[in-house]
């Protein structure tokens, strides 16, 4: 039996479980296993310069591709407390991440011994397995334990803390006998589809709901053939967008009370029933509840059985995959289809349509400083169906979502739950590491930007290109906006006049500055006509030299971004909207 140390063990492991790259910082308690890492190769590694931002880089590269798992990397101590916020978002939007950490020797762990902390405990409630392995025979399992739970049910994060000696100790372990465990996942029966099927048929108005699981369990397509079958409009979550592409005829816009269409919350109002697969019916998209579920009945599918009536008593669930459940769906469809049992739908979906036609945010101004709403009708022309766009939280997110464009799975890769400030810089580093030739384009307030921008050498060192366009209005402009109701304007301002440069005003911080500092290439951008030509030359500077281009767009101090505090039937619409086909020249359908 051949021998070698666990770490070796633990990194042969890793390769076997279709590892590539790997994200993280070195130091003393984890050199073993660099070590091993770089004695076995075959696994790419990017050294992060925060190790949260090692985290974020890990969850991005999951979310670009299936299959993908996303691996960071840190030390004993604070290493592993910095990667508790990558492990709590990525547990919150069901995403699989492996974080290892390095551990004090055994017999100090509990002496408080240098950066000796109980990582396992802290971590447990943020993963789906925390341990700390005691003893270096348990490393193959407890890393083939690892890959299964990640990929098995709802998907998440998983990390495994190894003592250096643990680490040191030699085991005997064949990697070339290794095998993954086979994942778990639940799967629909024909009778539970055939059950929801008859109830959708008994609806006049229906709305599929498709979620994040769709994406994870890689079935957009089969989510877009069953709507096509069916003829019923989909709504998909901030996590599902990208699902059916924006411009299909059944894409009825999303529903919430941020991240929202006027469509599609106006068609969701108007529907009867809402067949709802691999989501979470996450607060900020149904607001309060007697208002989204007053009227209409619900069937859910989610891959997690206690997900089932989490929110909500649905009229039916069912605890399935999404993809073994849409593959059911299909094939009952397809046969009810063929012996003239599908209800026709064409006149209700052709009035969602009519209202995607009709309710339109404008997002055509001349203003200077920018409003927000030219930024992004300006990125709707730079950037085409294959733009990969990364992004976490506040104004710059919500207006995004509710103004751009996403033709793909995999191509909106936004943190859901967690909402972390600085999420965007290090997921889109790990988005394109995994997605070499993607454009990847992130966005980001000023606030998000300045929380991790540290992590942009990190493109600069190793050669990560992207376009970071950030819209600075030197404000937590969500913030600020939630202050209203507390008539307060406190502690939100980050206006100041930069003594280095003064041709700022009151904007602040010079983000073109830092970034040129830190090995980047930054465009500013102060007038509407000077974007579109802007993001153009962006994306010839990253060709060109390889790194993350920032494009920084001055805006108005204060713009309100449309949204709701309460429920989806009355959302606060504070900017003008379009009453004529140039108010919104780059929306899916032109105005009617």
């Amino acid at each position: 039996m051949p021998r070698m140390t666990a770490a070796r063990a633990a990194v042969e492991i890793l390769k076997r479980e279709g590892v590539t790259n790997a994200f993280g910082v070195p130091g003393a308690a984890i050199n073993p296993f660099y070590a091993a890492l770089k004695a076995a190769g075959g696994v790419r590694h990017t050294l992060a310069r925060h190790v949260e931002g090692a985290s974020h880089m890990a969850e991005g590269y999951t979310r670009t591709h299936p299959g993908n798992i996303g691996v960071c990397i840190g030390t004993s101590g604070p290493a592993g407390t910095d990667m508790i916020t990558g492990l709590y978002s990525a547990t919150g939007d069901s995403i699989p991440i492996l974080c290892i950490t390095g551990q004090a020797p055994r017999a100090v762990i509990l002496k408080e011994d240098f950066q000796a902390v109980d990582i396992a405990s802290i971590a447990e409630p943020v993963t789906k397995a925390a341990t700390t392995v005691m003893e270096a025979a348990q490393v193959p399992g407890v890393f083939q334990q690892a890959f299964h739970l990640m990929r098995s049910g709802r998907p998440g994060p998983v990390l495994i803390d190894l003592p250096i000696d643990v680490q040191l100790t030699e085991i005997e372990f064949d990697p070339e006998t290794y095998e993954p465990l086979p994942a778990f996942k639940p799967a629909a029966t024909r009778a539970q589809v055939e059950k929801a099927v008859a109830l959708l048929n008994e609806s006049e108005r229906p709305l599929i709901v498709a979620g994040g699981g769709i994406i994870n369990a890689d079935a957009s397509d089969l989510l877009v053939e069953f709507a096509e079958l069916t003829g019923i409009p989909v709504v998909p979550t901030l996590m599902g967008w990208g699902i059916i592409a924006d411009d299909h005829e059944l894409n009825a816009g999303m529903v919430g009370l941020q991240t929202s269409h006027r469509y599609g919350n106006a068609t969701f109002l108007e529907s009867d029933f809402v067949l709802g697969i691999g989501n979470r019916w996450a607060n900020r998209h149904t607001g309060k509840l007697d208002v989204y579920t007053r009227g209409r009945k619900f069937v859910h599918v989610d891959v997690e059985p206690t997900q089932i009536g989490k929110i909500f008593a649905p009229d039916y669930g069912i605890a399935s995959d999404a993809k073994a459940a849409l593959e059911l769906f299909v094939t009952v469809a397809k046969e009810l289809k063929a012996a003239g049992q599908l209800p026709d739908r064409a006149a209700w979906a052709a009035s969602a349509q009519e209202r995607k036609a009709t309710l339109h945010r404008r997002t055509h101004f001349d203003n200077v400083p920018l409003k927000p709403q030219r930024v992004y009708e300006e990125m709707n022309r730079a950037f085409g169906p294959e733009t990969r766009y990364v992004t976490t939280i506040g104004l710059s997110q919500i207006a995004g979502a509710q103004m751009l464009h996403v033709y793909r799975p995999r191509h909106w890769i936004n943190c859901g739950q967690a909402g972390p400030l600085g999420w965007t810089i290090p997921a889109a580093l790990g988005v394109a590491v995994a997605d070499p030739e993607a454009t990847v384009v992130a966005l980001s307030g000023d606030y998000d930007f300045q929380f991790m921008l540290e992590e942009l050498a990190v493109g600069a060192q190793h050669k990560i290109p992207y376009v970071h366009v950030l819209v600075n209005n030197a404000y937590l402009g969500l913030i600020r906006q939630a202050q209203r109701n507390f008539d307060i304007d406190f502690e939100v301002n980050l206006e100041f006049e930069n003594i280095n440069s003064p041709e700022l005003g009151v904007y602040g911080v010079d983000h073109v500055k830092v970034a040129e500092g830190l090995g980047c290439k930054a465009i500013r951008v102060t007038e509407p006509d000077q974007l579109l030509p802007a993001f153009e030359e962006a994306k010839k500077l990253a060709a060109e030299f390889r790194v993350p281009v920032v494009v920084e767009a001055i805006l108005e101090r204060i713009t309100n971004i449309s949204m709701s505090g309460s429920d989806i039937a009355s959302v606060n619409e504070f900017e003008d909207l379009a009453t004529e086909p140039w108010h919104a020249p780059t929306e899916i359908l032109p105005l009617s």
